[in-house]
């Protein structure tokens, strides 16, 4: 019987006082560990699994803080947190006020760099190895990257630059095949092929001038630790490449490698996940894109789909399935995504380019360059817009609404329900000649029957949904349920109007000025940042007309918003039902006693 050893370590200093025989029966605590608390607080499961004898040889080998350790990422992290003090405080991972669910510099000083977006570790480890060459530091830097991103852009620019550089950095290929969905596009045949012993093209990381390494069995740990050793002592940039199982450990894990990258809640010992409720909901808006894309797209056979690596986060894989020659799974490559569908656009298709809201930031010039500037029809599907929740700053989709505002020509849309989303995807798909970005949260709306006849949305139109007197409230997409809420709860609710604008961009100023002409007071609300949001665009159309009423702007405060649930954070940001009502009830108050 083997003795516990996880609960005597705490950092890795207890972890290099084992024996290298010891550390495969470490490595089965750790996942246990994993599970067992994954199980029941959710989270990133199947990399964290894929990786454990990689993070426990890592931080065997090196002397990590001192030697720097970069995940690209950040899913596979939850072993690391586990080794380097967060043992005792793993539990609260992803929940508020707790650990964060992605390597956090201000967290600990094991996490060298914080991440959460991909393809970052190569350049950050190379920047970190140049500055400790030129401050005379001995230390090792270890950027640990998968094979999904690797392919994507900014991973080339990385090792384009480490090749030219005799930098102190060892890059370590993480190479399951998968990221969230299975890997795609011709890096990832050459990887596969190498690991069968069939590429028979020059080793392309040994053309870039890295000291090339691999493949070897990433479960390994003894052959791990040999080879970690070895590359301490080469000097320049270094790579190994280590073939790993996403999900090693758990049956089904590795069986459903797409499901159990986050599977929710699930049976720690089974692995099974719980039964589905039978009762019918409203869909989800990523599921609403998903159908309604096929819809449309075998009636109109211009209509094109494509996503950067999340056929399944954003439902694309509907039309993959059914239309596989005009639906595209890029990779991680945001910014070539968006141009693609520009040249498309440029021919006459019809592309609906769907990228998470917090992962178009990273493609920003190509919107304004490719697009914008050329007024191309590209339509962008924004899934993930909002506050997102547990997956905190690094993910909340706060800023689509600021960063596109201010571009040229780009019509920006909010729809307030799933029918105002398949009604918009209808009508663009009819033909426009601008751009436009549709921008929907994460989850499920409150709409059963959403798949109802078609009908054409009039482009930079807003919606009175209730007529008032005194107070009117703006909104900007699915925060028009909420507001619905608070003004049914309201004692003077005659009093309060409520109007969808639908579009931040362009404004339908015809509204506005009826609006501004016969209420006292206007509240705007939007599940974006205050800053340079719909908001600041109500209150610049105010400056300009010379409206003097009281404008009161809700939205999220200027500040990165942290982890937990989506229900906590927006009371966090007096977003939710109750703090909007108290906001109505006091501009009220302050009406009446002018």
């Amino acid at each position: 019987m083997h003795k516990a050893l996880l609960k005597h370590i705490n950092l890795p200093q207890d972890l290099r006082q084992l024996k290298a025989e010891e550390l495969p029966v470490l490595a089965k605590e750790l996942r246990d560990f994993i599970i067992n608390i994954v199980a029941t607080k959710e989270g990133h499961l199947g990399a964290s699994l894929g990786v454990v004898e990689l993070t426990i040889a890592l931080h065997y080998v090196f002397n990590t803080p001192e030697d720097l350790l970069i995940w690209d990422v950040g899913h596979q992290a939850y072993g690391h947190k586990i080794l380097t003090g967060r043992k005792t405080i793993f539990e609260t991972n992803r929940q508020l006020n707790g650990i964060s669910g992605f390597p956090k510099r201000s967290e600990s000083d094991y996490d060298a760099f914080g991440v959460g977006h991909s393809s970052t570790s190569i350049s950050a480890a190379l920047g970190m190895a140049i500055a400790s060459q030129l401050k005379g530091k001995n230390k090792h830097h270890i950027a640990v990257i998968g094979d999904a991103s690797i392919a994507s852009g900014m991973a080339f620019e990385g090792l384009n630059h480490a090749g030219v550089t005799d930098a102190n950095l060892l890059v370590i290929l993480n190479d399951n095949a998968i990221g969230i969905d299975p890997s795609v596009g011709a890096l990832k045949q050459y990887l596969t092929n190498v690991k069968k012993g069939t590429e028979k093209q020059d080793n392309i990381f040994e053309a870039l001038n890295f000291d090339y390494s691999g493949p070897i069995d990433g479960h390994d740990l003894p052959l791990l630790i040999s080879e970690l050793d070895r590359l301490k002592t080469v000097k320049g940039p270094k790579f190994l490449h280590v073939i790993t199982t996403k999900g090693k450990g758990l049956k089904q894990a590795e069986l459903d490698q797409v499901k159990y990258h986050a599977p929710g809640k699930f049976d720690a010992k089974t692995g099974e996940l719980p039964t589905q409720s039978a009762l019918r909901q409203p869909p989800k808006y990523q599921d609403v894109f998903g159908e309604t894309i096929v819809e449309l797209a075998l009636k109109n056979e211009k209509v094109i789909g494509i996503t950067p690596a999340m056929p399944t986060g954003s439902s694309l894989k509907y039309m993959m399935e059914e239309i596989p020659d005009r639906a595209f799974d890029v990779g991680i490559a945001e910014q070539h995504a968006v141009t693609l569908a520009a040249g498309m656009a440029t021919q006459g298709m019809i592309p609906f380019c769907n990228i998470y809201s917090t992962f178009l930031q990273r493609a920003y010039d190509q919107v304004i360059h490719d697009v914008a500037l050329q007024n191309l029809p590209v339509i962008f599907c924004l899934d993930r817009a909002g506050l997102v929740g547990e997956d905190g700053a690094t993910h909340h989709g706060v800023f689509d609404l600021a960063y596109l505002n201010c571009i040229p020509n780009l019509v920006i849309f909010a729809p307030r329900n799933a029918i105002a989303l398949r009604n918009v995807m209808y009508t663009v798909q009819l033909g426009i000649n601008f751009p436009i970005a549709i921008r929907y949260p994460r989850g499920r709306g409150h709409i059963l029957d959403w798949k109802q006849p078609f009908k054409s949305i009039d482009i930079g139109k807003g919606i009175c949904l209730k007529e008032g007197n005194r107070i009117a409230v703006l909104s900007i997409g699915t925060t028009a349920k909420t507001i619905e809420n608070v003004i049914s709860s309201l004692e003077q609710k005659d009093a309060i109007g409520h109007y969808d604008m639908q579009f931040v961009k362009p404004l339908d100023e015809e509204l506005l000025h009826k609006i501004f002409k016969n209420y006292e007071a206007i509240i705007t609300i939007e599940d974006g940042t205050i800053v340079g949001g719909f908001g600041a665009s109500i209150l610049a159309f105010a400056n300009t007309y010379n409206y003097k009423q009281t404008i009161i702007t809700l939205g999220i405060k200027d500040k990165f918003i942290e982890h937990g649930t989506t229900d906590q954070l927006k009371q966090l940001q007096q977003l939710d039902a109750l703090s909007i009502k108290k906001k109505v009830q006091n501009l009220l108050f302050t009406l009446n006693n002018r």
